[in-house]
């Protein structure tokens, strides 16, 4: 009678009850969501404390009385003030700073031209977004006035002809001519992410199999266990029933991080859902010059916050992605490269007693994934090439390579031969591990090597 059912329930009850897994299933979701709807949200917040900057102009290019604020102020920016000090001197600032509320002190030294250096000082270190607001405001002045010199007729209208802004979207046209907006950023995030979760689910759950097989071994549980169920029924029920544990917790993972996205959309952008159903979805239509809508389509664009515009950009780009296919692909290749992987680190907890030992065959399991991770950083910038190509066709590394190359439109041919060759060589793995697997489990006391493992592999029944 075959028991492997029976060892299959035990291995996912026991695994699925622990704190551990629910403590994971919970935290899991939430970092997921944190991840898609927290840079949404830091988009919408700004820093609404009032900073004061006195300025001491020692070029005197840069004062404008008349106005009390430096020339190169633009009003952007709501809560940073400029106030301009006359005789006044650093030292003389410095010896009683704190007192005088001012956030720093901006000093323009008279050979600024020359230099091209200028220097703020503060009792507190200086925010990036404030010294990179005055650096790049005063840096666009000064080539402004270094422009004025030279004389030019007309320059201010010519730098306002020539000033342009480009915002540069991606259209992806599907096979039946649809075109959708993509995001590059986007799809090489997912591809990261669903590389990078293969390689974390296999290590970690590969890992629960070697450590579940030599703890029976050392406890000697499983001579009991060997005394009613076939070796290889025993090594397949753990694989599969520790498989469906993470495959279960991927779906939580899933299910929860839709629910949470979608509410966190809900409360963050509450009228976020009504803006997208007045924007027309990014076509090419939107671009054609002279284009049917196009200006009222920008002047919608122009009313969505930058928070908004983000998330939206997100969703729609979403659609160009094929969510469901994407996570088809993924359990598959979650499921099989788990499963051979698990059979290869089955092999290690019967061959040894204890974890010090499985040093010596944890490089040839662990090097293929390493390796993996490798490609994967060179797939996401070359998709097609040989070597992204080639590894996502090798099985011990096409898991995480070709969940990389999936989220760039990999061609059908390539997915169903990588699936292919991945089966078979599963197939294969779990005949050797069976044959290993049987021997190995009830050997005690004797240090294994590579050699004694050929000899059990060479047994006959």
């Amino acid at each position: 009678m075959n028991k492997t059912p029976l060892i299959i329930k035990r291995e996912y009850l026991t695994r699925v009850r622990k704190k551990s897994f629910i403590v994971m299933s919970l935290l899991g979701p939430l970092l997921f969501a944190a991840f898609m709807v927290v840079p949404a949200l830091l988009a919408t917040l700004q820093d609404t404390d009032m900073k004061k900057v006195a300025v001491i102009d020692g070029s005197n290019v840069f004062t404008s009385y008349a106005t009390g604020q430096p020339a190169f102020v633009v009003p952007d920016r709501e809560y940073l003030e400029f106030v301009i000090l006359e005789d006044t001197g650093v030292e003389t600032l410095r010896e009683n700073f704190e007192s005088t509320g001012y956030y720093a002190l901006l000093y323009i030294p008279e050979n600024i031209f020359a230099s091209e250096a200028a220097v703020l000082y503060s009792d507190k270190t200086i925010d990036l977004d404030t010294k990179t607001y005055i650096e790049n405001s005063m840096e666009t002045e000064m080539e402004d006035l270094k422009l004025a010199s030279h004389d030019i007729e007309n320059l201010d209208e010519i730098l306002a002809e020539i000033q342009t802004n480009l915002n540069m979207r991606s259209i992806k046209w599907t096979k039946t001519g649809e075109a959708q907006e993509s995001s590059t950023g986007l799809v090489m995030a997912v591809g990261y992410a669903s590389g990078f979760l293969i390689y974390f689910f296999i290590f970690l759950f590969g890992a629960q199999v070697m450590r579940g097989v030599m703890e029976e071994k050392t406890n000697r549980i499983v001579e009991v266990i060997v005394s009613s169920v076939k070796p290889f029924q025993l090594m397949m029920g753990k694989i599969i029933g520790v498989g469906l544990t993470g495959l279960t917790q991927f779906i939580i993972w899933v299910v929860f991080t839709f629910i949470l996205v979608t509410a966190a959309q809900s409360l963050i952008f509450p009228d976020l859902a009504g803006k997208m159903a007045q924007n027309p979805s990014a076509t090419t239509e939107l671009f054609a010059e002279g284009a049917p809508g196009a200006t009222a389509a920008a002047g919608q664009q122009a009313q969505l916050s930058e928070g908004e515009e983000i998330m939206m950009k997100v969703m729609n780009s979403m659609e160009s992605l094929q969510p469901l296919k994407i996570l088809a692909w993924f359990v598959f290749f979650f499921l099989f490269g788990y499963l051979l992987y698990a059979s290869m680190f089955a092999i290690v907890g019967a061959a040894v007693d204890n974890e010090t030992d499985t040093q010596q065959f944890m490089l040839p399991i662990t090097l293929p994934l390493v390796l993996a991770i490798f490609v994967m950083i060179n797939a996401i910038n070359s998709p097609d090439s040989a070597v992204a190509f080639w590894f996502s066709l090798i099985p011990f590394t096409a898991p995480v390579v070709m969940m990389v190359r999936l989220a760039f439109d990999v061609p059908t041919w390539e997915l169903i031969l990588s699936a292919v060759l991945l089966i078979l060589t599963w197939l294969g793995m779990v005949w050797v591990a069976g044959k290993i697997y049987r021997t190995g489990i009830l050997m005690y006391g004797k240090k294994v090597n590579y050699k004694e493992l050929w000899k059990w592999l060479r047994y006959n029944n």
